[in-house]
This record gives structure tokens, sequence and C-alpha cells, in this order.
């Protein structure tokens, strides 16, 4: 494996099944490192790699969800619900009048600063909106490449908020 995260903070602050999720994302990255990428007419093997990218991008929804839970930025109900937006509460041009719920601020305000709200929100418009979304002028396929830039950006952003928020050890296995 490209990657082993069983001795990183990030890795034993997540849930079981996230960690999962992150497993397979690394999987899928060292599977696709050792085979060529080309058919056997020398054209790409596949034309979107999202699928790469989507159990990391699931894990980071879980995991930027439990670290607003453990901050106290967000409620159990909120955490547990349907309702509450990573997107929404993440996004930093949020027109004043919908922020109840916006997190993005709270991170700047107790998470030193801007550079690690900006950082979660690029990760999550860049990691899984940028990924998973399809409009008629924007197709948005990623390459190998794109793909395997992106899941390590969701573990960099894992692990720079649980450095930068002081996230308590004890609080991590709630």
């Amino acid at each position: 494996m490209i990657l082993k995260p069983g001795n990183k903070p990030w890795w034993g602050y997540l849930e079981e099944d996230l960690q999962g999720l992150i497993t397979e994302a690394l999987l899928l990255i060292d599977i696709f490192s050792v085979r060529s990428g080309l058919d056997s007419d020398g054209n790409p093997e596949f034309h979107d790699y999202a699928f790469v990218v989507f159990p990391a991008a699931k894990a980071y929804e879980g995991f930027l969800k439990k670290l607003f839970l453990d901050m106290d930025l967000i409620t159990e109900k909120d955490y547990h619900g349907k309702y509450f937006r990573i997107g929404k509460a993440l996004n930093p041009s949020l027109p004043k009048e919908f922020r109840q719920d916006w997190v993005y601020g709270k991170i700047e305000k107790y998470c030193g600063g801007k550079d690690l709200a900006d950082k979660l929100w690029r990760t999550w418009k860049y990691a899984r909106n940028l990924t998973f979304h399809w409009f008629p002028e924007e197709k948005n396929s990623i390459s190998f490449a794109e793909a395997k830039e992106r899941v390590f950006l969701v573990i960099d952003s894992m692990e720079k908020a649980l450095k930068e928020c002081k996230i308590k050890f004890d609080k991590q296995t709630k």
C-alpha cells in the first residue's frame, strides 16, 4: 500500500467504516499504479477515474461531521440527521441570511484563522463536488493522476484539521 495510515493521528480519529473507505481508495490507487493504465489499443483504460476518489470523499464527509460534532459546532441532531449540509456549512461565500448552521466562520475562529477553513472548503469542493457533479458544460472527468491527488488532498486535510483544531484524543473515542 502507498500509505500505511494506521500510525497516523487522523486514522485513529476515524470510525471503523471510514477507515475502510480510506483503505478502499488507497487500494484502488495501488491497483491502478501497477497497471499501465492503457487498454490493448493504447487508449486510457478509463475515461474518468472519479470512482477512485469516491470512497475517500465519503470518508471525508464522515470525518467532517465527526469533527464538527466533537468541536460542538453542530448538534447531535445535525450529526445523525439527513438535513445538515457540509457544502452549505463550509461555504465561505454563503450569504449572511443563510448562515444559521455555518461552520466556516467557527472553524476560522477556533482553529487559528482562515487558512484551515479555506483548506477544508477547497477540499470539499475539489475532491467531492467537482469530482461527482456533472453539468453539460463541465464534464469534470478526471485522470488517474488527478484522482490520486484528490485522495491525498482529503488525507492531508483531515490531518491538518486535527492538528490545527487541537482535538483532544479523549474526544476521538466518541
